[in-house]
């Protein structure tokens, strides 16, 4: 299954509700497992980014559609990175001309 990497700042609602956002991340695991999208690690961080998220969805369009959900909440903006995996990379690779 595809795995993507999501980078995560909060907005200004966000920040003013920084105290929750353990909760609306054990909330948005449940959201994610019902949208057909596997939460499988999330961490808060310093610097450019306030938080990377790992997800595993079985396409494109189900973790975008997942992610628009996540936007229109208005806790945090995105940046997604689709990630692959070292076998998945050889594979690519192979196919190089």
């Amino acid at each position: 299954m595809p795995t993507y990497i999501v980078l995560i700042s909060f907005t200004e609602k966000g920040a003013k509700a920084v105290r929750e956002t353990a909760k609306r991340a054990d909330a948005f695991k449940e959201k994610a497992k019902k949208a057909g999208v596997t939460l499988k690690d999330v961490h808060w961080t310093l610097g450019a980014h306030d938080g990377v998220v790992v997800y595993e969805a079985p396409d494109d369009e189900t973790i975008t559609a997942f992610l628009l959900g996540v936007a229109e909440e208005g806790f945090v903006k995105t940046q997604t990175l689709r990630a692959f995996s070292e076998p998945e990379i050889k594979k690519i690779i192979g196919k190089m001309g």
